[in-house]
C-alpha cells in the first residue's frame, strides 16, 4: 500500500480507502458557480423584462385570467412531458418555438423586401438565376465531358452575368391600372421598345407586370414550396403527397391576395408569413407524424394558443386592463421620437438587418475559403509551413482583440483609406465583418478538421481530385459545424457597439436606410443613445424594450446554432 512518503498518501484516508472529498468539493464548487451565473443572468433578464412589460400595471383580474388560462395549463403539460417521455417533450418545445422563430424570421424577410430589394427586383433575380441555370445545363448537355475545365468555369461565371446585364427590355411610357377585388393585380403599361442594360429593367418595364404580392408568390413562395414538395416526395416516396403539400401551400398563400385585408395584414405580409412560417412548421409536423414518436407533444402549442385566445376573449368581455407596455407593436414599427411613448426602434432594427447582410456576405465566403485553404491546401512541411503556422497563430490571436480596435481599423481602412462616407451601412458591415472574420475562420477550421480522414482517403481511392474531394466530401460534412460557428459569430456581430461608435454610426436615425450606402443606426447604438438621455422613461422603459428586442434576436440566432449542432450530432 502507498504511504505518505512516496507522494500519494494524500489520496487515501486513515482506513486506507481512496478519499473522494476533494472531488466532491470540486464538483459542488462547479455546480455552485454554474447556478450563480445562471441566477445572475435570470435576475438580469427578469429585471429588464419587468421594465419593458410592466406586469404590475395590469389589473389583478387580467393577471389571473392569463395565468389561469395559459400559464398554468402550459406548466402542467410541461410537467407531464417531463415525467412521461422526453421525446414528447422535445416535440412540444420544438413545436412551440418553431412558429415563434419563423415568425421573427418572416419579419426579417419583410424588412429585406421592403428596404433592401423590391419584389420586382427579386423576380428579376429569380428569372436571371433560372436563365443562368438553363444555360449551364444546356452547355453540359451539348458539350458533355468534352468541355475543358476552363470552358465550364467560363460558362458558370458568364451565364449569370449575361442573364443579368445583357438583356433587351422596354421603357415604360405610361401606365394603366386595372382594379380587381379592390386591388391592382397587374400593372398594364404602354411601352416603347428600347435597350435596357439589365434584366431588372426588363422585368420592371414589362407590359404586364405583377404587383408585389403576386411577384413574391411567383418568385419566392413557389420555389420554396417546390423544394419542400421535393423533400416530402423524397422521404415519403409518393408524388401525390408532394403535390398536395405544395399545392396547399401555394393556394393558402394565394388566398392572401383576398383574405389578408380581412385579418389586418397586407397581401405581401400574408405571402411571406405563409411561406416562411407555414412551410417549416408543416414539414416539422409531417415529420413527427411520419416517425410516430412524440405525437402528443404537438398538443403543447395548441393548448397555449387556445388558452391565449380564451384569455383574450375573457379580458375583452370582462373589461380588464392589461399592462402598460413599453414593448408593443408601435415600438417595433416607429422611429425615434422625443416623446418616450412614441419612440420606437424600427429604423435601428432595419439598420441592424442590413448591416448583418453585409457582414454575412463579406465574412462567410472569405472565412470559409481561408479555412479550406489552411486545412486542405496549405503546406504542412518545409519553410512555407512555418508561415502558415504563424498565420494560424495570428488568426487565433485576432479573435481576442477588443472590438474597439476593429472600429479604429474600419475607420482608417474604409473611411480615411478608401474614402467611403462614415456612418453608412456598408462601412459598418465591413468593419463588423473584420471583427468576426477570425471567429468564422477558426470555427470553420475546427469543423473541417473534424471530418474523418478516412472519408478523404476513400474519395481519393475512387479517383476523385483534391477539389472534388473538398467540394463533395469535406464541405458537405463540415457545413453544419461551419454554419453553427458562423451563426454564433453573427450573434456577436449584431450586438457590437464600440466599432459602430468609431465609424460614425448615427445615434438617432428617424428614417430607416433604403440602400447600403445610406446613413444608419443599429440596435445597440440606439440603445446606447437612449441610456444617455435625461428622461427616466427613456433610460428605463424605452431602453428596456430595446434590450429585450435585441436579446430576442440574439437568442433566435443562438437557438438556430444549437438546433443545427444537435441535428448534426444526431446524424453522426
Amino acid at each position: 500500500m502507498a504511504t505518505a512518503d512516496d507522494g500519494t498518501g494524500h489520496w487515501f484516508g486513515a482506513d486506507g480507502q481512496v478519499s473522494q472529498l476533494r472531488g466532491t468539493l470540486f464538483k459542488l464548487s462547479c455546480l455552485g458557480a454554474t447556478l450563480l451565473a445562471l441566477g445572475l443572468v435570470f435576475v438580469f433578464l427578469l429585471y429588464v423584462f419587468n421594465d419593458a412589460v410592466r406586469p404590475a400595471s395590469a389589473d389583478t383580474g387580467w393577471l389571473l385570467m392569463v395565468v389561469g388560462t395559459t400559464v398554468l395549463p402550459a406548466v402542467a403539460l410541461a410537467g407531464y412531458y417531463y415525467r412521461r417521455g422526453t421525446t414528447a417533450g422535445e416535440v412540444a418545445y420544438t413545436a412551440f418555438g418553431l412558429p415563434i422563430v419563423t415568425t421573427l424570421l418572416a419579419g426579417g424577410v419583410l424588412i429585406v423586401f421592403r428596404h433592401i430589394v423590391t419584389a420586382h427586383e427579386w423576380l428579376a433575380f429569380v428569372v436571371a438565376a433560372a436563365i443562368a441555370y438553363a444555360v449551364v445545363a444546356l452547355h453540359r448537355r451539348v458539350r458533355g465531358n468534352s468541355a475543358t475545365a476552363l470552358e465550364r468555369a467560363a460558362i458558370v461565371v458568364l451565364a449569370p452575368v449575361l442573364a443579368i446585364i445583357g438583356v433587351p427590355g422596354f421603357n415604360v411610357d405610361r401606365s394603366i391600372h386595372t382594379p380587381l377585388l379592390g386591388q391592382e393585380l397587374f400593372n398594364l403599361s404602354v411601352s416603347v421598345p428600347t435597350l435596357v442594360p439589365s434584366l431588372r429593367g426588363l422585368i420592371l418595364a414589362q407590359p404586364v407586370l405583377p404587383i408585389a404580392p403576386v411577384s413574391l408568390l411567383l418568385a419566392f413562395t413557389i420555389p420554396i414550396t417546390a423544394a419542400a414538395a421535393w423533400h416530402v416526395r423524397r422521404v415519403r416516396e409518393r408524388d401525390r403527397d408532394a403535390a398536395i403539400a405544395g399545392g396547399a401551400t401555394v393556394t393558402v398563400a394565394g388566398l392572401g391576395l383576398i383574405a389578408a385585408p380581412l385579418v389586418g395584414l397586407s397581401a405581401t405580409a400574408w405571402v411571406v408569413m405563409t411561406t416562411v412560417v407555414g412551410v417549416p412548421v408543416g414539414l416539422y409536423v409531417e415529420s413527427v407524424f411520419r416517425r410516430r414518436e412524440g405525437v402528443t407533444g404537438l398538443a403543447f402549442p395548441v393548448v397555449i394558443a387556445f388558452g391565449a385566445a380564451l384569455a383574450f376573449v375573457g379580458v375583452e368581455t370582462l373589461g380588464f386592463t392589461g399592462p402598460n407596455l413599453w414593448l408593443d407593436w408601435s415600438f417595433l414599427m416607429n422611429g425615434h421620437n422625443t416623446t418616450p411613448r412614441e419612440a420606437g426602434i424600427y429604423p435601428a432594427l432595419v439598420g441592424s438587418v442590413m448591416m448583418l447582410v453585409v457582414v454575412a456576405v463579406a465574412a462567410f465566403p472569405i472565412g470559409v475559403g481561408a479555412a479550406v485553404y489552411l486545412e486542405e491546401y496549405a503546406p504542412s512541411q518545409g519553410r512555407l509551413s512555418s508561415i502558415v503556422e504563424l498565420i494560424e497563430i495570428n488568426i487565433a490571436n485576432l479573435a481576442g482583440v477588443p472590438s474597439v480596435v476593429y472600429g479604429v481599423l474600419g475607420l482608417a481602412l474604409f473611411v480615411r483609406g478608401i474614402g467611403m462616407q462614415s456612418g453608412i451601412v456598408v462601412v459598418g458591415g465591413l468593419t463588423i465583418a473584420l471583427l468576426i472574420l477570425p471567429i468564422v475562420i477558426v470555427s470553420a477550421q475546427e469543423a473541417i478538421r473534424g471530418v474523418p480522414d478516412s472519408m478523404r482517403q476513400a474519395s481519393y481511392g475512387m479517383g476523385a481530385t483534391k477539389w472534388q474531394t473538398v467540394r463533395n466530401v469535406v464541405l458537405p460534412k463540415a457545413m453544419p459545424g461551419i454554419l453553427t460557428g458562423t451563426i454564433l459569430a453573427l450573434g456577436r456581430a449584431i450586438g457590437e457597439t464600440a466599432p459602430l461608435l468609431m465609424i460614425g454610426a448615427a445615434a438617432v436615425v428617424r428614417v430607416p436606410p433604403n440602400t447600403f450606402f445610406s446613413l444608419f443606426s443599429a440596435m445597440p447604438r440606439q440603445i446606447y443613445s437612449w441610456s444617455r438621455l435625461i428622461d427616466a422613461d427613456f433610460r428605463y422603459g424605452v431602453l428596456a424594450a430595446g434590450v429585450v428586442t435585441l436579446l430576442v434576436v440574439l437568442l433566435m440566432l443562438n437557438g438556430t446554432a444549437i438546433v443545427l449542432r444537435n441535428k448534426y450530432q444526431r446524424q453522426e
